[in-house]
């Protein structure tokens, strides 16, 4: 039986949740919260310890990115499970870059719930297609790539700036040169390294340690 805690301001929907987590075979809901913080304040004793915290991205007093990253350095063995009506690329970049292991949205089916919460459990992460699952699977294979692809020293600083939330407008300030340039710079990356999003290039940074 795998724990889970659930970090919602939405009480409805949090329980909700807890309601349908209860009828899989496989796990239970220790508790609920309304923000990071008062998760911080459960978690002081070890029966509170969750396998698993599905965690709300927009919370008033701790948000889901200050949660993530206080998970992933207090207590690195919880796999994390993003839960938001968020779908852009940046707040996917952000919570990755601050440990989530998977990212869905709260209109998703309760079939793809549980099929999600069996592969971060099983696998360790668990992505849907539509945040490219397929690059991130791709990725996860490609750790000592940089070794094999010749990556320019411009190239690489992009991809610094491909983890932040950043426009490549910004970015392009950032490196003193034009938008364009950075859109080669970006299109060059997607060729040597097979992959179409951001998002791609930002999980490859992370993993090959091209990070500021």
């Amino acid at each position: 039986m795998h724990n889970i805690v659930i970090v919602d301001d939405h009480l409805l929907i949090a329980k909700a949740l807890t309601g349908i987590i209860e009828n899989f075979k496989q796990y239970n809901v220790l508790y609920e919260c309304d923000n990071g913080k008062t998760l911080q304040e459960k978690m002081n004793t070890k029966k509170n310890i969750p396998d698993i915290v599905l965690l709300d991205i927009s919370m008033p007093v701790m948000d889901g990115f200050a949660t993530a990253a206080w998970l992933t350095e207090n207590y690195p063995e919880i796999l994390i499970m993003a839960l938001s009506m968020q779908d852009d690329e940046q707040s996917l970049i952000k919570m990755v870059k601050a440990g989530a292991k998977g990212y869905l949205l709260k209109n998703v089916h309760p079939i793809e719930l549980e099929k999600a919460l069996n592969g971060l459990v099983k696998n360790g992460s668990y992505y849907p297609d539509w945040a490219t699952s397929k690059v991130f699977a791709s990725i996860s294979k490609k750790i000592s790539v940089k070794q094999t692809v010749n990556v320019t020293e411009r190239e690489k600083e992009f991809l610094q700036y491909c983890v932040t939330e950043m426009s490549y407008k910004e970015i392009a300030e950032k490196m003193f040169c034009s938008p364009r340039t950075v859109e080669s710079y970006r299109d060059s990356l997607f060729e040597k390294l097979d992959l179409k999003t951001r998002v791609g290039l930002a999980v490859f940074a992370m993993k090959n340690g091209y990070i500021a």
